[in-house]
């Protein structure tokens, strides 16, 4: 088990190896950057982006969450976390795309399916719940097709990735820059249990990549 310690030990052995055999590539971040995707994922520690996509530093823009969602433009509220991250990417770094990819065996998505934080307090469960309580509204279809089972659970995974890029679309410097061909929007799912990725195609199914 991994404890801080360890992730300073991890740390030596990083500036004593890649980082300086990257130096170059390191001293020329330490300038700025210019990521031409931003991925949107979950917290899970099994799903690490950079290390899915084999990606160096610099390459990509990462925001992480619970469930990997976004949720719909709004002014008042309180979950800003994504919507201050997206603003930044799109309208300062100016990312050409963005992929959303959620993944098996998440937590998040299982909170939502079972709803076993509804009305619980913040500390016992109630930030989850009112997170993931973006879910809703594709909850209720699903379970009304699928039952609360393995079924249900594996096409609320899924769900997450076309209710985030449906949510990016209410951001109107989004929905701009797509309408402009400036910005593509593309949907992806890790299965952790076989290691593939599944990307998503136009008409909202998922395929091996």
């Amino acid at each position: 088990m991994t404890d801080f310690i360890d992730l300073l030990d991890g740390y030596q052995r990083f500036r004593t190896s890649d980082y300086r055999r990257q130096r170059e590539r390191w001293a020329e971040l330490s300038q700025g950057q210019d990521p031409k995707v931003m991925v949107i994922a979950c917290s899970d520690s099994r799903v690490d982006p950079a290390q899915i996509f084999d990606t160096l530093p610099g390459e990509i823009f990462v925001v992480r969450n619970v469930a990997n969602l976004v949720p719909p433009f709004e002014t008042g509220g309180g979950r800003h976390g994504v919507s201050a991250a997206l603003e930044f990417a799109v309208t300062q770094l100016e990312v050409p795309e963005i992929v959303v990819m959620g993944h098996g065996a998440c937590g998040g998505v299982h909170a939502a399916l079972t709803k076993r934080f509804a009305d619980a307090e913040p500390g016992a469960g109630g930030f989850i719940a009112h997170w993931v309580d973006i879910l809703d509204e594709a909850r209720e279809r699903i379970v009304a097709e699928h039952g609360e089972g393995a079924k249900a659970v594996h096409a609320l995974e899924l769900e997450t990735a076309r209710v985030s890029l449906a949510n990016l679309r209410t951001f109107p410097w989004v929905a701009e820059r797509e309408a402009a061909g400036k910005l593509a929007l593309h949907g992806a799912y890790f299965a952790i249990a076989d290691g593939v990725l599944h990307v998503m195609d136009e008409d909202g199914g998922f395929g091996p990549a």
